[in-house]
């Protein structure tokens, strides 16, 4: 299957290294191809810098947001949130139509310091907000709500045995959503129902933050026992 990703950052990159094992032909975007490969200095979590990362992963072709949603059948929100509608839009509405879109975004407000609070939240989310701007694209709110390292690769916690929640208005994009996190071992696929649900998984990642302060480690999930 053709991947396109946008983002370049943390998510962006385990998600393309994911699809690629997968098998998948992916491309990931970013708004200015130039700008990010002639990066020298990593990002602030100690990640390398986007060009010696993709030295190691040659496969991955890179381009703009607008090539990504061209490239690819299946898209991919790995942006930062609040930076998800403008590169939505360099993507172009007329790319996006019809694909199925995982959103894996959260709607987070770094402007106060840390922990970080919610921009949007309550009566709507970003999610929500991404579909209403792009009403033809077939969103699925999903992985928003786990590490980067565990969204392709649920095993090292808990031998895979635990939850990750989904929602969305387009029942069969859910189905095909949920079908390829199957394919990545995930388990347990809960679907919580309608892109509503996304003001819960992205309320959430405040405990997420919280428990990642806590633990020291970001290597953890939650699992619903029913």
């Amino acid at each position: 299957m053709k991947i396109g990703i946008f983002g370049t950052g943390m998510v962006g990159r385990a998600l393309a290294i994911g699809f690629e094992a997968r098998g998948d032909d992916v491309t990931i975007g970013t708004r200015d191809v130039a700008d990010l490969m002639g990066r020298t200095e990593g990002d602030q979590m100690g990640n390398p810098p986007f060009a010696a990362w993709h030295a190691e992963h040659p496969g991955i072709a890179v381009g703009t947001f607008e090539d990504a949603a061209r490239h690819g059948e299946l898209l991919v929100n790995a942006t930062l949130g609040a930076a998800s509608i403008d590169a939505l839009t360099a993507a172009g509405p007329d790319n996006l139509s019809g694909k199925i879109l995982i959103d894996a975004s959260n709607a987070l407000d770094h402007s106060t310091g840390f922990p970080p609070a919610l921009f949007i939240g309550n009566t709507d989310s970003l999610g929500e907000l991404i579909q209403r701007t792009f009403p033809d694209v077939r969103l699925v709110k999903a992985w928003n709500t786990v590490n980067a390292s565990l969204m392709t690769n649920p095993g090292p916690i808990g031998d895979g045995d635990h939850t990750l929640p989904i929602c969305g208005d387009d029942d069969g994009a859910k189905k095909e959503v949920a079908q390829i996190l199957e394919s990545f071992g995930w388990q347990d696929v809960l679907d919580l129902g309608d892109l509503t649900n996304a003001r819960a998984t992205e309320a959430y990642i405040t405990l997420w933050i919280r428990a990642f302060m806590t633990l020291g480690s970001p290597m953890f999930n939650v699992k619903f026992v029913r």
